[in-house]
């Protein structure tokens, strides 16, 4: 009898993002809404961190993007290094989870191009 065993290759970001929502979601968790917490709301919906550009965080000995760390933990997602989280709002300092969605870096590349053609229709955010 044959046994196949899946291989499933990660980096060291899965790894990372993967034991922190296994066995620190709480903690993340509670990082995450601190994060949110200090936050300006714009009238455009966005939650934009007090920083010049995006802001990052260090959390169990690794920093990342708070956008990033936000997406992953309040949607319990471990992202692939390409995979993008993109800002449907085209504000880098935006943290709001409701402008926040996943893509490829191509998808990205066209949202610039599509706020750069058309800017942004805040209504439908």
């Amino acid at each position: 009898m044959s046994v196949v065993e899946t291989f499933t290759f990660e980096d060291g970001s899965e790894e990372w993002l993967r034991e922190i929502l296994t066995k620190h979601y709480e903690e993340a968790l509670s990082r995450a809404n601190s994060l949110l917490a200090d936050t300006d709301e714009q009238t455009t919906g966005c939650l934009t961190t007090p920083t010049k550009g995006p802001r990052k965080t260090r959390f169990h000995g690794r920093q990342v993007a708070v956008y990033r760390f936000v997406y992953c933990v309040l949607n319990r997602e471990v992202l692939a290094w390409d995979t993008v989280v993109r800002h449907r709002c085209n504000n880098r300092r935006c943290v709001n989870p409701a402008h926040l969605e996943t893509g490829t870096r191509a998808d990205n590349r066209q949202d610039d191009w599509d706020f750069a053609a058309n800017g942004v229709d805040y209504g439908l955010l």
